[in-house]
């Protein structure tokens, strides 16, 4: 468990109070798309939520000499605590406990997910307000982040961690996922310089337009197309070697297309959970994936009304 000290002294006289807040966020599989807009901050990327959730539980403990945490190498959301309750002017100590099935360093918004609901969790125990655009100007201090606070599909700037669009909600999806191994630290791959041309940026903002309208139409089928090529551009930044592999089984069982983490290990196969074929679909494609690249996981994408 890691401990921060609080900076303040409890006040002469205080009295001992508990109160717990509870909250959650989800994770994300990958982006549908991801690149760089060509305007200042133009680093952006496309949500897609999945059924997978972080869940914070912050106890406070007015009669505590520090704040804590659990697991213990949750240090940000540790410090995201820590702020939170220093703005509200609270010297007193807590235990903060994340339980999560999102996998870490994938790319699905593990870290996002982690300090969104801790962020909400801390606000509930201290009944302070905490809205959106509060737990954006916590996360800017912190790390890039994904756009997770927000309960649809959304084109979010993660850098500056700004909403630029809510494009609404999709029909739930399949995602036939695959994991080429090891793990990618989100600072580090945000720090890296994006090597997109200015015809590069002129495309992803093609592709943005394209993917807005198709989250309006519900054209699943679009959206497969531009995450296809969102994962096929990323490949100059992260290559995965297993995506034409991936593309080509998505094409044999008719799949919608291929998502990946751009800033992750993850790739995934897209498939129309309400079309008449589509376990039998997902079948294929999971036998397949599991003979290219030795694991499967099935994931499901989240609607919203």
């Amino acid at each position: 468990m890691t401990t921060i000290r609080p900076a303040l002294t409890p006040p002469a006289g205080y009295r001992r109070v508990t109160a717990t807040g509870v909250s959650a966020a989800f994770g994300t599989f990958g982006e549908l798309l991801q690149g760089v807009l060509p305007e200042e901050d133009g680093d952006f990327l496309v949500t897609l939520p999945v059924a997978r959730w972080a869940m914070a539980r912050f106890e406070l403990l007015p009669g505590a000499e520090a704040l804590q945490v659990w697991p213990a190498h949750k240090r940000k959301a540790l410090r995201l605590t820590s702020m939170i309750m220093e703005d509200a002017q609270r010297c007193w100590g807590g235990v903060l406990r994340i339980d999560s099935t999102i996998p870490e360093g994938k790319g699905l918004a593990s870290s996002s997910a982690d300090l969104v609901a801790t962020a909400r969790a801390v606000a509930n125990a201290l009944d302070e307000p905490m809205p959106p655009r509060r737990i954006e100007s916590y996360l800017a201090r912190i790390e890039p982040t994904d756009g997770v606070l927000y309960p649809a599909v959304v084109a979010f700037h993660h850098r500056s961690v700004r909403l630029r669009a809510r494009l609404g909600s999709l029909p739930s999806m399949a995602v036939v996922s695959v994991d080429e191994g090891g793990a990618v630290d989100t600072v580090d791959f945000n720090s890296l310089p994006k090597p997109f041309t200015t015809a590069d940026k002129r495309e992803y903002a093609r592709l943005l337009e394209r993917v807005t309208r198709a989250v309006a139409r519900q054209d699943l089928a679009e959206v497969g197309r531009v995450a296809t090529a969102s994962a096929r551009m990323n490949q100059v930044l992260r290559h995965k070697w297993s995506l034409e592999a991936l593309i080509d089984i998505c094409q044999q069982v008719g799949g919608l297309g291929v998502v990946v983490g751009h800033s992750g290990t993850t790739l995934g196969i897209l498939l129309n959970t309400e079309a008449p074929h589509c376990a039998s679909q997902l079948a294929v494609a999971a036998q397949a994936c599991q003979q290219l690249v030795g694991n499967v996981t099935v994931y499901r994408t989240l609607s919203f009304h």
